[in-house]
């Protein structure tokens, strides 16, 4: 299981000029070698490999007046962006075939220096952890790191990451182990029933506040948007202005991920079952809901469940988004019809309970994942029975004739192994 650890970066003036270099030889570098891909196949000429074309945006390119700084930083990131570039195009060829599942991937675009997310990245022979809270980087030196936790392992590379807001990060990707990350088994399960009254509702009664990180800092950022929206484009105030607003969606974005890992945390922690509905996320957040959508980030939180889940021995279920948990009754069944979304409480005509909307969606969200989950067994179950049956098949068929030849024919002729490889040559 690959894990990311990141840790904030405070660099001196000097390092901080030293990064801005480099972020800007690893663009140039990038850029150079998509145009020289897309000038090749527009010509009709054949693909340029990875090895070229470091010899030629690299190597060859440091000789030339136009490129001549590209020796002012370390030679590692620029290789490593080149590579970035073939997993890049590798991916878009795995999505167009189908190989590569999920969202169509893709072509790689050219990166601009007016995008101010920067990154490089170093491998193991640019970069060490000298023991001493620092973080060393080839013709940058060391760089102080603000250390929240240690790492599991050490680390094969390290990403230097710049945001919008200016902050450097370090992060590292680390393969852990398996084993020992399972927790202890759990009774509890739950379902879920994700909304914007509520961020979470769970299926034993518990509802979770939605915080609206967005929507509390609205009446801030449109007032750093009017004063950015008033200085003069390219001065050092509209600088300053722009990394203000850059600085309060940090503080949104911060603040969201902060309450995503702590209460998926919390129910994963507590719960051996997760059943959560599947969401059409990109759908809703098209909608005239999609800025609240796009502030409750449910994507988010469903990836973070399942990744802890797999992490820590819990098992996530994911309801069909056509399931109608909202409209069935959970204690008899009962079929309510369509329900519109201003009705939060409703009585059951048949069995007469009283229901919370929200709970009684998450009730019946936990009924159908633990429908799917015993589904799911017995089916393994069978595809069990089956593989053994086909293994007692096989082996009966193949039992007695010892691997010779047990029907009539032309004998098969056997050829000598040559002396000599240049036998196989001829």
């Amino acid at each position: 299981m690959r894990l990311r650890y990141n840790y904030r970066l405070y660099p001196d003036p000097s390092q901080r000029q030293a990064l801005a270099r480099l972020f800007g030889c690893v663009r140039v570098v990038w850029n150079d070698a998509l145009a020289m891909r897309k000038a090749a196949r527009k010509a009709g000429q054949p693909w340029i490999g990875g090895g070229d074309l470091q010899k030629i945006c690299v190597t060859a390119a440091k000789r030339t007046p136009e490129r001549g700084w590209l020796v002012e930083v370390s030679p590692v990131p620029l290789q490593q962006s080149l590579r970035d570039l073939d997993v890049a195009y590798r991916n878009f060829f795995d999505s167009v075939s189908g190989k590569r599942k999920g969202p169509r991937m893709g072509l790689p675009v050219f990166k601009s220096r007016r995008d101010r997310r920067q990154s490089a990245r170093f491998n193991r022979n640019a970069f060490r952890l000298p023991g001493d809270g620092t973080l060393y980087l080839a013709k940058i030196g060391r760089i102080e790191v603000r250390w929240s936790r240690e790492l599991p392992a050490v680390p094969s590379s390290v990403t230097v990451i710049q945001d919008a807001a200016g902050r450097l990060f370090a992060s590292f990707v680390i393969e852990v182990e398996d084993a020992g990350q399972a927790l202890a088994e759990a009774e509890a399960e739950v379902g879920i029933d994700l909304g914007l009254t509520h961020y979470a509702v769970l299926s034993d009664g518990t509802k979770i506040a939605n915080p609206r990180w967005l929507r509390r800092r609205a009446r801030r950022l449109a007032r750093l948007q009017r004063n950015l929206s008033r200085k003069e484009k390219g001065s050092k105030n509209r600088e300053k202005a722009r990394i203000a607003v850059a600085r309060q969606h940090v503080k949104v974005g911060d603040a969201r991920r902060d309450f995503l890992h702590q209460t998926s945390t919390s129910i994963i922690r507590e719960n051996q079952t997760v059943a959560i509905e599947d969401l059409a996320v990109s759908g809703l957040a098209r909608g005239r809901l999609a800025k609240s959508v796009n502030d409750a980030s449910w994507g988010a939180f469903r990836t973070l469940l399942g990744g802890k889940a797999a992490r820590y021995g819990r098992m996530l279920i994911a309801v069909g988004r056509w399931f109608p948990s909202s409209q069935l009754c959970p204690c008899c069944g009962w079929r309510n019809g369509t329900v519109p979304l201003g009705v939060r409480e409703w009585d059951c005509p048949s069995c007469g309970e009283h229901h919370d909307r929200d709970v009684a969606a998450a009730l019946n969200i936990l009924a159908e994942g633990l429908r799917l989950r015993a589904q799911a067994v017995e089916a393994a179950l069978v595809r069990e029975e089956q593989d053994k049956d086909v293994v007692a098949a096989g082996l009966a068929d193949t039992e007695n004739d010892c691997g010779g030849r047990v029907r009539p024919g032309e004998a098969i002729p056997t050829l000598a192994p040559p002396a000599t490889y240049d036998a196989y040559a001829a």
